[in-house]
């Protein structure tokens, strides 16, 4: 968008058109206390230069991904991303498009997404995928939207624990003030409790939410977990990890109802928190609650293939009661992003992305936890990339030392959520050497 600001002559001749002598006596109709809460407080104006040197001050007070050795995750993760991608993603066709609202026209732009949503049931074992969402909370939340419009006669949504936090909170918020609770599930030992789930449970459950990997980077029975949920009647939604899935049992061979996640870790870069896209797909009997869009493919009166928008659950398009989403646009550079990376790794590249992270995570848990004072908070549960530490010292303490060596260590759990007070979540990506790994190692021991 254009910006245009307005001269002094500019706004003078305006006033002077409406009759009045001052901008204060143009919003003279909104109350003087409303016009104090809506004051910027800004500062005087600066010159280009001077611009530039403050944004490049504030920028630096930023701890820079480049400059560290990163082990943080907990829902964004440093893997790699071939220069390819990028390269490909910012052809000037491709990145100046935003949204499909005249769909037919882009032709390109709707095979991409369709192809996308190829991708994603695939991964998912699902049926069915819509064009993206906004990230894996949001399509957490919606996933929760729809199981309750499907099961419109319940109103009990049970979160477990160890799905992401932040997570929860969107499904949460997503629900205030709506008809459904939301119930969270206690987890032991790092995992869903199912005799907790079981015990949950009713003929008022709308769904059960799990995540697997958990945040805690657990692998959860899934299966079990979604078997349980169904014998009461409930839908069972699974946020799932796209890298992980080239490894671990898909959401559909599970038997969940919806398959959702976050997509940043293909071919997203860590982008202070985003902007990310979800995934979401399903089964083919519930398509139409799907939230979003979805792209089809069909033939012209010629028999060439055509794209099409098939089909769109949205309050601008169905009666706003009806709606299962409130998603104004879909992540198509994100989403295309995903297709790109997928396409270019293939199944064999995915899988050793997936299989390195695995094997390299094991190898530094395994060596951290030989420290003196340093353990696993829970070593009988299996896990994909990410591990529960519990550390000798605060996390905090740990987390601060090994920045100023030039690590990131990890999260802090207990500033998250309280019973994970004193332990601390580590990552580990295919990109972390052996070296960079030993000598994380050799830092923490030195502490």
């Amino acid at each position: 968008m254009r910006y245009t600001p307005h001269t002094e002559a500019d706004v003078k001749r305006m006033l002077e058109s409406l009759g009045l002598n001052s901008l204060d006596e143009l919003f003279r109709s909104i109350p003087a206390e409303v016009q104090a809460r809506c004051r910027l407080s800004l500062p005087e104006p600066l010159t280009e230069m001077e611009v530039t040197a403050l944004v490049e001050e504030v920028a630096a007070a930023n701890c820079d991904p480049f400059a560290t050795l990163s082990f943080l995750g907990g829902g964004a993760w440093d893997h790699y991303i071939p220069a390819a991608t990028w390269q490909l993603l910012s052809r000037s066709e491709l990145y100046t498009c935003y949204t499909p609202y005249q769909a037919e026209v882009s032709q390109g732009t709707l095979q991409a997404i369709y192809e996308y949503q190829s991708l994603v049931c695939r991964l998912t074992g699902m049926d069915i995928a819509n064009a993206s969402g906004y990230d894996g909370g949001s399509v957490t939340a919606d996933a929760a939207l729809m199981a309750a419009a499907i099961n419109d006669e319940r109103s009990v949504v049970l979160v477990s624990d160890t799905v992401n936090p932040a997570y929860r909170q969107v499904v949460e918020t997503y629900n205030s003030g709506g008809r459904c609770t939301v119930r969270r599930v206690p987890s032991k030992n790092g995992a869903t409790d199912p005799e907790a789930l079981a015990a949950a449970l009713d003929e008022d459950t709308v769904c059960v939410i799990v995540q697997s990997p958990n945040f805690l980077g657990a692998l959860e029975d899934t299966a079990a977990l979604c078997a349980l949920a169904k014998e009461k009647g409930a839908l069972s939604v699974v946020v799932c990890d796209p890298v992980a899935l080239a490894l671990t049992t898909s959401p559909g061979e599970a038997g969940a109802d919806i398959a959702v996640g976050e997509g940043q870790p293909l071919g997203v870069p860590l982008s202070f928190g985003g902007p990310y896209l979800g995934f979401f797909a399903t089964r083919e009997g519930y398509k139409r609650q799907l939230p979003g869009r979805l792209v089809g493919m069909t033939e012209d009166v010629n028999g060439k293939p055509g794209y099409v928008l098939t089909l769109q659950t949205r309050e601008q398009h169905i009666k706003r009661e009806r709606a299962t989403s409130n998603i104004c646009t879909n992540q198509a550079l994100l989403a295309l992003a995903a297709t790109i990376h997928l396409t270019l790794l293939g199944r064999e590249g995915l899988t050793e992305a997936a299989n390195l992270s695995l094997q390299k995570a094991h190898y530094l848990a395994e060596r951290i936890a030989a420290l003196p004072g340093w353990s696993l908070a829970y070593p009988e549960q299996p896990f994909f990339r990410e591990f529960v530490l519990r550390p000798p010292k605060p996390p905090r303490e740990v987390i601060e030392k090994a920045l100023a060596r030039g690590f990131l260590a990890g999260i802090d759990l207990g500033r998250l959520d309280s019973q994970w007070e004193g332990l601390l979540l580590t990552a580990v990506t295919e990109k972390r050497t052996r070296k960079q790994m030993d000598s994380l190692v050799e830092t923490l021991a030195s502490l």
